[in-house]
């Protein structure tokens, strides 16, 4: 065995006690209250006293990130998918900041996680009121003012942004130039001009905040331009090109995280068969486990989609067609999962205080952010028959 598959062994092994001490009981307790985990609650305290946010709950520095992200994700999500995105850490937002910022920028917004002062966020915003999976709508307004930018706009359905450092956000500089338009800016929170307006009131995943927030007048330094003019400099639709990146670097890990949700269906049910149904009620018993093949199997097949994803990721290989396929594939099979385990466990599995079906809840979300079904299908097309035919 590997030093790399050592290692990936021991932080599934950190992650898997850490979702069974904390994660589980704070996802519940979250879905039951109606609300995020606060960020001054103890465990995020605790993580930090530790070291466990210098070192990462993945440490092996950069390599094959992506791939450890998404092994060591899907055993986090297993245990609760909402409780593990409320982790402290640069999230979302750390992907733009690695793949578009400068040396610079890198080491001034990503260092300060390194730190064990206190627990740190950072959020990534795109969707807009008018501008969902059709990104190129977006509408929120930078315009250049000496050395500073001007902001001006409303983003949603971003996640930790309420309790984030900063917030990576995608504006247009001309809305007329569409995709070209785009650049990508870190907005840190406390800025003048940065105004929370809410956090949504979610079906599941509760555990985390997803946020909405007005940028009013809100003036940036230039050098919180990510990469810096000359980044876009005589490339077209270089900032919606990083956005896209962003989101092929980090659909694997969204997607792995239906397949955690999916394993948990599958050993609710299987814990189920065992106790409800002995050894001698043969035919129930195989009527059931052979259902529960048919999940294991879908789990299987997602696991390898998203790890290949990743691979590619990680060896700097184009990967938009891998994550779109994975990301197309996974949710459906942790739905098909959770029905199939409620259909073995019977009305117990559609009780609003049982497991399963704060399952069905949580894993809504993952059919529908970091691109919608349809969005995938169109992505694979693209790659299958071509650009110009699929418009």
């Amino acid at each position: 065995m590997s030093a790399f598959e050592d290692d990936l062994r021991a932080a599934v092994g950190r992650m898997r006690d850490v979702g069974r001490t904390w994660l589980r009981p704070l996802g519940e307790e979250a879905d039951r209250l109606g609300r995020p985990i606060p960020p001054d609650h103890e465990f995020f305290t605790m993580l930090v006293r530790e070291g466990v946010m210098r070192r990462g709950l993945t440490p092996g520095g950069s390599e094959r990130r992506t791939v450890r992200n998404v092994v060591v994700g899907e055993e986090g999500a297993y245990w609760d998918r909402g409780a593990l995105v409320t982790l402290p850490g640069p999230g979302l937002g750390g992907a733009p900041v690695r793949k578009m910022g400068t040396p610079e920028q890198r080491e001034r917004f990503l260092a300060p996680f390194r730190s064990e002062d206190r627990p740190r966020w950072a959020a990534f915003a795109m969707t807009e009121p008018g501008a969902g999976s059709d990104v190129a709508r977006i509408a929120m307004r930078a315009d250049r003012d000496g050395d500073e930018w001007v902001l001006n706009g409303q983003k949603m359905y971003s996640s930790n942004s309420g309790r984030a450092d900063w917030v990576v956000v995608f504006a247009t500089v001309d809305p007329s130039a569409g995709r070209n338009g785009h650049r990508a800016f870190v907005v840190e929170r406390d800025r003048p001009g940065f105004v929370f307006l809410r956090n949504e009131a979610k079906m599941g995943v509760r555990a985390y905040e997803t946020s909405s927030f007005v940028l009013e007048d809100c003036r940036l330094p230039a050098d919180n331009l990510l990469g810096g003019d000359a980044y876009y400099e005589g490339r077209a639709n270089r900032g919606f090109g990083g956005a896209m990146e962003t989101f092929n670097a980090t659909r694997p890990i969204v997607a792995v995280h239906a397949v955690g949700i999916a394993r948990s269906a599958l050993d609710h049910a299987r814990a189920f068969v065992d106790t409800e149904f002995p050894a001698h009620a043969t035919r129930r018993r195989r009527r059931a486990l052979e259902r529960l093949v048919e999940i294991r199997r879908g789990i299987e097949q997602g696991r390898r989609l998203c790890i290949r994803a990743a691979e590619l990721v990680d060896a700097g290989r184009p990967n938009a067609l891998e994550a779109s396929v994975a990301k197309l594939y996974c949710p459906p099979v942790a739905l098909a999962a959770i029905r199939t385990a409620q259909d073995v466990v019977g009305d117990a599995g559609v009780r609003r205080d049982r497991f399963l079906e704060k399952l069905t809840r949580d894993v809504k979300m993952l059919d529908i952010g970091e691109g919608t079904q349809q969005i995938q299908r169109r992505v694979i097309a693209r790659h299958i028959v071509g650009a110009d035919v699929v418009r």
